[in-house]
């Protein structure tokens, strides 16, 4: 079972939201909100959560819309007080051009930024002690700047920087603030990968690991663990041998 009741997610037509939807379907929640851009897709997650006896509310939209996020968010609350948000739409950059970096931006940080904010307000105006909780999903790229995904890195070094802040401010308000940081997962941006990807795992055991540390509340839910250790040390040693380190690694092509 889980503590949370009414969860929204934001880029739930495949990968880790998907997953993550599917698996709150199975332990308990009552109301699940998806969004996505792929109709097709979205619906085909809807049909197995409703599957699962949990009441499943679908919506097209692009997160770097911030007034249609902020309704849908809104809207979703009225229908049912949400007690997770967890704000996981994001993209690759494929070919750093002008306009894949933009787009980078606007889905990985201004997204974050459109779907957290209203939560935020929604919350502090909220009495009761239920759940209150907020999930970004940054990634174990945004340990370090990474000459084969420059703006991928950059966009989820600043997500991750800015929840782990966020965490500590909106402690006192009982609302709890975590940030994802997976490595290498099943999903339609790694299916584009061609450098190698250790420990690779599929998407429904991240969200596994997942929903169990937001259950507990830790804060920074990183994995693999040799993933995790091995991009935290890198971000701390003198940064010639960082950058000679990540010049010997395989980029993408």
């Amino acid at each position: 079972m889980t503590k949370f009741k009414n969860i929204l997610i934001t880029g739930a037509s495949s990968g880790i939201g998907e997953a993550l939807a599917l698996h709150y379907a199975a332990i308990g929640a009552e109301n699940i909100f998806i969004c996505g851009r792929n109709a097709d897709r979205l619906e085909q997650v809807a049909q197995r959560c409703s599957a699962k006896g949990v009441k499943v509310h679908t919506q097209i939209l692009d997160v770097s819309d911030k007034n249609t996020v902020l309704n849908w968010i809104n809207e979703a609350n009225t229908q049912a007080p949400l007690n997770l948000v967890i704000a996981n739409a994001g993209v690759a950059t494929l070919q750093e051009t002008p306009d894949n970096i933009y787009n980078t931006f606007n889905i990985n940080v201004f997204g974050v930024l459109n779907t957290i904010h209203p939560t935020l307000d929604i919350y502090q105006n909220r009495k009761d002690d239920s759940p209150k909780a907020i999930a970004i999903l940054s990634s174990i790229a945004g340990y370090h700047g990474l000459a084969a995904c420059p703006s991928y890195s950059a966009s989820k070094a600043c997500v991750k920087a800015y929840g782990e802040a966020l965490r500590a401010a909106y402690l006192k308000q009982n609302i709890q603030i975590n940030v994802i940081c997976p490595g290498f997962v099943k999903s339609r941006i790694t299916d584009k990968n061609t450098c190698p990807m250790p420990f690779f795992m599929s998407a429904e055991k991240a969200a596994d690991i997942i929903a169990s540390r937001l259950e507990r509340n830790v804060g920074l839910i990183a994995f693999p663990w040799p993933m995790r250790f091995a991009t935290w040390a890198l971000s701390i040693v003198p940064n010639c041998v960082s950058t000679y380190i990540y010049s010997k690694l395989p980029h993408k092509v």
